[in-house]
């Protein structure tokens, strides 16, 4: 594909990274940021449009100059323990205030720049391109493969189009405020969506503080995040007021079930019988090609959450594990979670550039198939039954 083909794909790419699980912690505060200056002149949307644009390229435009000249790959930042639990407490503050029902809060200082705070809009872009890192997106795992093989001038318009793409639902609604400004801003239905949104705060940063700490740790943080959504839910029911505040917790609730109920259906049948996966190593992969046998290797990291969303859904699925038995598929794993220069080797040699990342390959060890990003099992299924003709 050519380079304008490329910068579409990346554009749209970034567009698409604002429905994964990644980008979601910054919506309250994106939301907020709109909201502030949605009943006020072009000018004032104008700058706050430039400043929360301004934010998402700083990261991506940082994150390109270390792609094109220290050669650093996508997620990089995330294998330091530091900035996870960094990440985790910014999050997690965030999350107390907003399910307090006060919101994010940025310092008195900002809102005396320009006299109108562009500094909270800036800080929303900013957060989101951050979040942004460990869910690549639908298309941008081949994207950023290509711009690897490019020169910096390339890898730096391509990491630009991924960040204009991101900031560009929101750049719409600052530009068109009538798409919003019908909705109702304030009421006790409008709390309960911000406590909401305090909740997925809280999530999100239960989910980093837990690649940081040991596992019974997490399962300890976890634990303490269900009480407080369990008690959330049942005070929000009682206490309403109203049908429309007790219609958002009941809505949470429902949404709840469902997707409870979808992971227990894909994973039917394979409590006792999931995939055994072996660590990625050169010698598994010359026994693979020694004994004929087609390979499946997944790249994965627990700071990944798409990567733990396939991991949960696809991999877990009973068609899965009885598509990888009968073809004989030999299973490798590649754990990106900490720096390692042999396994992001590997992932570039396959032509990967992002996680969540997986690639079969025949007995004689060529590429099959590559598998970026999210994929359904039948897309799996049908890679592993292919393997072998």
């Amino acid at each position: 594909m050519t380079i304008s083909t490329n910068l579409l794909l990346a554009t749209v790419a970034g567009v698409l990274l604002n429905l994964t699980p990644c980008v979601l912690p910054a919506l309250p505060i994106k939301l907020r940021s709109i909201g502030r200056v949605v009943g006020n002149g072009r000018r004032e949307r104008l700058l706050a449009g430039v400043a929360l644009l301004a934010g998402t390229l700083t990261f991506f435009g940082a994150l390109a100059l270390a792609t094109a000249w220290l050669n650093w790959t996508w997620g990089t930042l995330f294998q330091a323990v530091w900035f996870r639990a960094a990440l985790a407490a910014v999050l997690a503050g965030l999350g107390v205030y907003s399910l307090a029902g006060r919101g994010f809060q940025p310092p008195q200082w900002a809102y005396r720049v320009q006299g109108a705070g562009y500094a909270e809009p800036y800080l929303a872009g900013l957060l989101a391109a951050i979040l942004s890192t460990p869910c690549t997106g639908p298309f941008l795992g081949g994207v950023m493969a290509f711009a690897l093989t490019q020169a910096p001038s390339t890898i730096f318009a391509l990491f630009i189009a991924v960040g204009v793409g991101l900031a560009l639902p929101y750049l719409l609604l600052l530009a068109r405020p009538g798409l919003i400004v019908r909705v109702p801003r304030s009421g006790p239905w409008l709390s309960r969506v911000q406590q909401v949104m305090g909740l997925v705060l809280l999530a999100g940063a239960t989910f980093f503080a837990t690649t940081v700490g040991p596992e019974r740790f997490g399962m300890l943080l976890w634990s303490g995040w269900l009480g407080v959504l369990t008690f959330w839910l049942l005070r929000a029911l009682w206490i309403g007021p109203g049908f429309g505040a007790r219609l958002v917790p009941a809505v949470v609730l429902a949404t709840l079930a469902t997707a409870s109920l979808a992971i227990q259906f894909t994973q039917a049948g394979t409590a006792g019988d999931r995939l055994a996966w072996r660590p990625l190593t050169g010698s598994e992969l010359v026994a693979a090609r020694t004994a004929g046998d087609p390979v499946l290797i997944e790249f994965t990291a627990d700071w990944c959450i798409n990567c733990k969303v396939l991991e949960q859904t696809v991999y877990a699925s009973d068609t899965i594990v009885k598509s990888a038995q009968a073809k004989n598929i030999r299973l490798l794993r590649a754990d990106l979670t900490r720096p390692d220069a042999r396994l992001d080797a590997y992932l570039r040699s396959f032509g990967g550039a992002g996680l969540p990342f997986a690639v079969v390959l025949r007995a004689d060890g060529s590429i099959h198939r590559r598998l970026p990003d999210l994929f359904t099992v039948s897309t799996l299924k049908a890679a592993i039954e292919t393997s072998t003709d």
